[in-house]
């Protein structure tokens, strides 16, 4: 797949990432070395008891400061631009700055900085992203139909090369402009209330449906809309319950998408015992719906099939992550019970070497997961994006990973973005560098896998982004128009 991040790139990252893993999801094409991670797994017995105290939640308090600072210290304050990545200086991310927005909130609420700094903050991105030029021209825009592009050019903040209108992206950045609308419920903040407001209505989902009921990928000026639509399991979600909430009768996607969609779900369904759930192999696909909405209790018609909600799905997807690392078929280093974590994340590079007696595939940026790739790239983002659904393996495996790697994996703004402990090379790499006789360390944080780092660990800890967003009600009724019962959606 070569670097994700380069120039030239002619459709973007999560794209890429999702066409590749959604056709891996259900399956397990490795063979026999597979048989013992994906099989069914002991009980609840099985797992170590949850972590508490002081000195957990000391550590807790750290990742959030430092992953915090991250997006305060970078986005820009003037138009609210995110960097994809930093150090390394590429181009501003949509859906980086739903993420900021998030941040921001919980930044408020632990005490990092004052309300109306952030409030200020928070409006300045709103203003800029209602009045950016949006059209169908192939340059001097910032998107269409009020999607966005995925990626935006750091100084003019148009769209970046040719990177492509980018649905699920403008779902992410959207589902951080509702968390502020319900936010910022203050006399004196009517402004973001009302900018959230145009921004979500604005959005033509129904345009988004070239093969309709099922929402595209993505669309360019150049080419129209591409190839793949949102069908397999994963962040999809977002997607359409954003679509099917919009109160814009002529915009908004209806029932028939989600079903459209779910009907599907069968295909990446697995049963594996008491780790019986929807495949996707890398975690993120498991984290992104889940750090806005709170998906414990409450069902929709094929979730009350399995008697599981997706909260309960991602547990099972967390746990067999873990358990394929204790399994560690390919024997690599680091791999066990406190050092897990396979995503979407950065890798040393494209490589083909020898290592334990045989020729090992390396990667840059990429999707890895159980059942698909893995290089022995470990991302602290698959755990740390997880920690409410099994926090007595992820809060384990976050402070194993800062203890045995100090500061090579945990900088200023937290855990760097990946390593690899096995990759002890000296090659030209596509990111971070080699520390003899450890590995591979990043030197980048990306905003896609920081977000969910500090909101699922604020999530865990007070439940915040969840109450908040349970409030807004259009989340209430894009979960209700999917067919969603029970839990906190059931009438009081």
């Amino acid at each position: 797949m070569g670097q994700a991040h380069g120039p030239s790139l002619p459709l973007a990252r999560r794209t890429l990432l999702v066409g590749m893993a959604a056709g891996a999801a259900g399956c397990t094409r490795l063979g026999d070395r597979l048989k013992v991670a994906l099989g069914p797994i002991p009980g609840e017995q099985g797992l170590p008891p949850l972590p508490h105290g002081a000195t957990v939640e000391s550590f807790l308090d750290s990742v959030q400061l430092r992953t915090f600072n991250y997006f305060w210290g970078t986005t820009e304050a003037r138009r609210g631009l995110a960097p994809d990545r930093f150090p390394t200086t590429t181009f501003a991310s949509i859906a980086a700055m739903g993420f900021a927005l998030t941040a921001f909130v919980i930044g408020v609420e632990r005490g990092n900085v004052s309300r109306k700094a952030a409030a200020d903050r928070t409006l300045a991105m709103l203003r800029w992203l209602i009045s950016a030029n949006q059209g169908p021209e192939t340059e001097g825009t910032v998107g269409y139909k009020g999607f966005f592009y995925h990626f935006l050019d750091n100084t003019t903040g148009l769209r970046f090369e040719k990177t492509e209108l980018s649905t699920v992206d403008t779902a992410l950045l959207l589902a951080g402009v509702l968390l502020a609308q319900s936010y910022y419920d203050g006399p004196g903040e009517g402004e973001i209330r009302t900018l959230a407001e145009r921004l979500y209505r604005r959005v033509d989902w129904r345009w988004a449906m070239t093969r309709a009921p099922v929402v595209s990928m993505g669309w360019t000026p150049e080419a129209g809309f591409i190839e793949y639509d949102w069908l397999a399991y994963n962040e999809a979600m977002l997607v359409y319950i954003l679509g099917l909430g919009s109160p814009e009768p002529s915009r908004a996607l209806d029932r028939a998408s989600w079903d459209a969609w779910s009907q599907r779900l069968a295909t990446y369904w697995t049963d594996s015992g008491n780790l019986s759930m929807l495949r996707f192999p890398p975690m993120f696909g498991h984290q992104y719906s889940h750090v806005w909405i709170d998906f414990r209790r409450i069902q929709d018609d094929f979730m009350r099939s399995k008697g599981i909600d997706y909260f309960e799905n991602s547990r099972r997807a967390t746990i067999a992550q873990r358990s394929y690392a204790m399994a560690n078929p390919y024997g690599w280093r680091g791999y066990g019970r406190d050092e897990w974590g396979l995503t979407a994340s950065d890798g040393p590079g494209a490589f083909r070497l020898d290592v334990l007696g045989e020729t090992r595939v390396f990667r840059s940026y990429s999707a890895r997961g159980v059942g698909d790739f893995d290089d022995g790239t470990i991302a602290p983002t698959a755990a740390g994006g997880s920690i409410p659904f099994a926090p007595e393996i992820c809060i384990p495996a976050l402070m194993a990973m800062r203890e045995r790697h100090g500061d090579a994996l945990y900088g200023a703004y937290g855990f760097y973005d990946a390593y690899n402990p096995t990759f002890d090379f000296e090659r030209r790499l596509s990111h971070g560098h080699v520390l003899p006789g450890r590995g591979w360390y990043d030197t980048d944080w990306i905003g896609i896998d920081q977000g969910p780092i500090l909101a699922m660990i604020e999530n865990y800890r007070t439940g915040l982004i969840w109450r908040i967003m349970a409030r807004n009600p259009h989340i209430r009724r894009g979960l209700e128009r999917a067919g969603f019962t029970g839990g906190w959606l059931a009438p009081v």
